[in-house]
């Protein structure tokens, strides 16, 4: 291991088919005015929408709605989310979907009291949060980002044909995530394979740099041989419960932050695929495969140990 770093991972995880059954202690943390995230429809089709809802009212919680968050969440539905939280004077904001609801529940956290253009603070001058920070709890339905776990977001501005991420410090992480593998399982199939392909990338954009003896390394490599093992299940009986668990306890452990200490990190896949998925909106993961295998096979020759 090499440098010196420092690790904090403020993000309460509960795992488990029951594990929505600790969002209303979760609740009672914070204020009474609550805004659900959420994208576009699905949650109302499976039934996890009347569940959170039921919760909500139980709890006692005046709840407003951003419905329709995209999978590359744009500057405009920024600035709309961010409205609507300034009017409804929010305490919390839940972010019930996949990684790109999450990501856009951070970015709006960041940019309801900021006296700034958010776009151009955090995603051209890339400065930190100087505001005060409304908190995030996310209920996943979808694996593949690790949102749930760090302080990252990814924003799309087609204007400027930019799509660019800002990962922010461990204040910005979700204060509380909850992760049934269950919610995952009626992904439509090239959805759940766009989130394999992430997962692994994020592992690789990790794994690929430096060449002294890590543990980061070791901890990579079996994260990666857990995901191939799994996937291949998945593939072939996607509600196989164990496989899917699996699944999405990488996603998180893949970045959270945990696989990055000691490690320089490349991430030259992300900022490809990005780039393409500012032109194309194609889904974030099927970016990252287009562009993965040229771009691996060109840095070969600089890390054949590895």
């Amino acid at each position: 291991m090499l440098g010196n770093f420092t690790y904090c991972n403020p993000t309460k995880l509960y795992f488990g088919d029951q594990s929505l059954h600790n969002l209303s202690t979760e609740l009672e943390n914070y204020g009474s005015n609550i805004l659900l995230v959420y994208g576009g429809g699905s949650i109302k089709k499976n039934g996890i929408y009347d569940e959170v809802i039921n919760i909500l009212k139980d709890s006692g919680k005046n709840i407003a709605e951003i419905p329709g968050v995209m999978p590359n969440p744009t500057i405009e539905k920024l600035c709309e989310g961010v409205a609507i939280a300034r009017d409804h004077k929010v305490d919390l904001i839940l972010a019930v979907g996949g990684g790109s609801v999450c990501d856009y529940a951070k970015a709006v956290s960041v940019s309801i009291h900021c006296d700034e253009d958010p776009w151009d603070k955090y995603f051209i001058r890339f400065e930190d949060v100087s505001c005060e920070i409304v908190p995030v709890g996310c209920v996943l339905t979808m694996v593949g980002t690790g949102s749930e776990m760090n302080g990252g977001t990814i924003i799309t501005n087609h204007e400027q044909k930019l799509k660019i991420g800002h990962v922010f410090g461990e204040n910005v992480n979700p204060k509380f995530s909850i992760l049934n593998p269950n919610y995952t399982l009626t992904l439509p199939k090239t959805q759940m394979m766009a989130g394999f392909y992430d997962i692994m990338n994020h592992i690789c954009e990790q794994y690929f740099s430096g060449a002294d003896d890590n543990t980061s390394d070791y901890i990579s490599e079996g994260l990666m041989k857990s995901l191939i093992h799994s996937s291949r299940i998945a593939i072939q009986d996607p509600n196989n419960y164990e496989a899917r668990s699996n699944i999405m306890w990488t996603s998180t452990w893949a970045l959270n932050t945990l696989v990055a200490k000691g490690k320089s990190t490349d991430w030259m896949v992300h900022m490809l695929g990005q780039a393409v998925g500012a032109y194309t909106d194609a889904t974030h993961g099927m970016t990252l495969s287009a562009v993965s295998l040229a771009y691996y096979r060109y840095i070969m020759p600089y890390g054949l140990d590895k």
